[in-house]
């Protein structure tokens, strides 16, 4: 028996097909994220991408989905499963819908959890990646997805019992395209001295400063006293936000020993180096890590 296994996001659709093992036999993608399908006929999306796979002998396989595509915005909502959640408790609350074809498809839901003033936090799809992440089941791991919204997760005995969201991506996208600072920069090549340099003055200095809006500032008089390069202002800025981020998780999280990335690989290594600077120790998930967990949601649910 085959699994299929998806990783249904925002701006694309990942697909993998599995083996009972949990090997990946083939993988397909297109921008067919849920708020790219034509009116919302995810049924045919998905029938377009993976229906060459449902044939000679596989039609029966199971279908499980994680990511937005079990938002509000997409197929069907599955609700949030609360903190502490682990695969027990994800595939104990799939949401379980029947295709045009009497496919029978699974979506993941997502995770939440509350912070001490009990504003909510979410995630979704991160948690698949986790779990496909995770080699043991006793330790404690202080996990790092960055993205847009970066995602800092702590997982002990298997289970995500505390995380939170940085929106690091999405301002750095704002400020370089629609603030001063961006107007100063000449490319966006990687400046290794200058992305240091920020990741430092953001992991130093921000004790002694009014916070991230005043150190931000820095990407604009650096450059006027001619102290950071315009080629160089893109890798310092990206530093400084990146190196803000890493102070905040270790004012949740405390500074772990070591961290664990799960991200494409020049992000990963982006953050990896910015870790370098805090002292802090990380590694590099492999990057089957969606995959994996899904196999080990399909595995804990029964549906294999």
């Amino acid at each position: 028996m085959s699994l299929i296994a998806l990783d249904w996001g925002t701006t694309s659709l990942r697909a993998y097909l599995l083996d009972s093992n949990g090997n990946v036999l083939d993988k397909k993608s297109a921008l067919l994220g849920i708020l790219k399908v034509p009116n919302n006929d995810f049924d045919t999306a998905f029938e377009d991408t993976c229906g060459s796979w449902l044939k000679n002998g596989r039609e029966a396989s199971p279908i499980l989905a994680s990511g937005m595509i079990g938002s509000r915005q997409g197929w069907t909502e599955a609700p949030y499963v609360a903190c502490p959640a682990g695969a027990e408790q994800l595939a104990q609350k799939l949401i379980h819908i029947t295709t045009k074809k009497l496919r029978k498809f699974a979506i993941v839901p997502g995770i939440s959890t509350e912070n001490s003033t009990a504003v909510p936090d979410v995630m979704r799809g991160e948690e698949t990646q986790i779990i496909g992440a995770l080699d043991d089941e006793t330790s404690s791991h202080l996990f790092v997805l960055p993205g847009t919204h970066s995602k800092w997760a702590r997982v002990e005995q298997n289970q995500i019992v505390q995380f939170a969201t940085f929106m690091t991506g999405e301002v750095f996208a704002l400020l370089c395209e629609h603030s001063i600072l961006g107007r100063t920069m000449q490319g966006r090549d990687d400046d290794v001295d200058a992305f240091r340099r920020g990741c430092d003055y953001a992991l130093t200095q921000a004790i002694n400063t009014a916070g991230l809006l005043q150190l931000m500032f820095s990407a604009r008089t650096l450059a006027l006293f001619n102290r950071v390069p315009a080629t160089g202002l893109y890798s310092y800025l990206s530093g400084l936000l990146i190196g803000s981020e890493i102070l905040g998780s270790q004012a949740l999280f405390g500074e772990h020993h070591l961290v664990t990335i799960i991200a494409e690989p020049d992000l990963a290594r982006l953050y990896q180096r910015a870790l370098s600077v805090a002292q802090q120790r990380a590694n590099i998930a492999a990057e089957t890590t969606t995959p994996t967990g899904l196999f080990r949601l399909a595995r804990a649910s029964g549906m294999i």
